[in-house]
């Protein structure tokens, strides 16, 4: 007796016809189709079992199917990206989202050398020094409005010099009578201690820390014989040739301050009215 081999779903006889053999039995190819095919993500109609099947992120396509979804190309042997949904080949994508060259306008293709800078992109070979043409790279950049300039062709074009030394000045620095000087170079001429962010004098156009000035240019109270500077709201006092700190003008006798007060000079002394009277 002849054993029945029927498609397992529609029970016709398969002997001479095409089927398909599954797990659980035979399948005719219509049955096959109906039951086990994909439907195209693109089309909507289902992938037969005799054509060519494409499957990405859990949508299956026709191979006809698999185009970009701008220029209608086959993506069945090409590299693609995915886009909001849409299916694009790497040249439609490039041209619609990759960013473009400032200076040759040319796509700057993904996983190419770039350089970034204030919302702009450059190809690495394009991003060049205004002065010298050459390309910057990795290097440190200065701009300038719309140029960019490498550290050296910027120090050579436009940083200041420094009075003293005569070398660049490209950050931080201090402004004396209206001229530029490095931190370390703005020194007292006395000691050489730095005057940066410390109070200073001058003279004869010499910059002085306070107390090198007051050791050599500051009258001397006649009582302490420490410099009158003026600095840090210090006040004196004057009478013929002799000066006083404010809080160093008091009576020889008594200690009394004569600070807008009458007094009496007494030699080398001065004295109040009181222990003046008492001589």
């Amino acid at each position: 007796m002849t054993e029945c081999f029927d498609c397992d779903n529609c029970k016709e006889s398969l002997y001479g016809r095409k089927y398909i053999q599954m797990d659980n039995g035979p399948y005719c190819i219509p049955c096959y189709d109906a039951h086990f095919a994909n439907t195209c993500d693109e089309c909507k109609e289902l992938i037969g079992h005799d054509c060519r099947e494409l499957y990405y992120e859990d949508r299956h396509y026709h191979e006809h199917c698999f185009r970009c979804f701008r220029c209608d190309r086959s993506l069945a042997d090409e590299p693609f990206t995915c886009q909001d949904e849409e299916l694009l080949c790497n040249d439609c994508y490039c041209s619609e989202f990759s960013s473009k060259c400032i200076a040759c306008e040319k796509t700057v293709m993904p996983g190419s050398r770039k350089l970034e800078y204030n919302g702009q992109t450059w190809h690495e070979h394009c991003f060049i020094c205004s002065s010298c043409q050459q390309p910057i790279g990795s290097r440190s950049f200065i701009p300038d409005k719309k140029d960019y300039y490498c550290v050296p062709c910027y120090e050579t074009k436009f940083a200041p010099r420094c009075t003293r030394c005569k070398k660049s000045l490209t950050k931080g620095g201090v402004t004396y009578r209206d001229e530029p000087w490095h931190k370390e170079c703005f020194v007292c001429t006395g000691c050489k201690t730095p005057l940066a962010g410390q109070q200073f004098t001058s003279q004869d156009d010499n910059p002085y820390c306070i107390h090198c000035f007051g050791s050599l240019y500051a009258k001397k109270c006649s009582a302490c014989s420490k410099p009158i500077t003026g600095f840090g709201g210090g006040k004196y006092v004057s009478f013929e040739t002799r000066h006083w700190h404010h809080n160093c003008f008091n009576c020889a006798r008594c200690n009394t301050s004569l600070v807008g007060k009458g007094f009496i000079p007494d030699k080398d002394e001065i004295l109040c009215r009181d222990c003046s009277s008492d001589l």
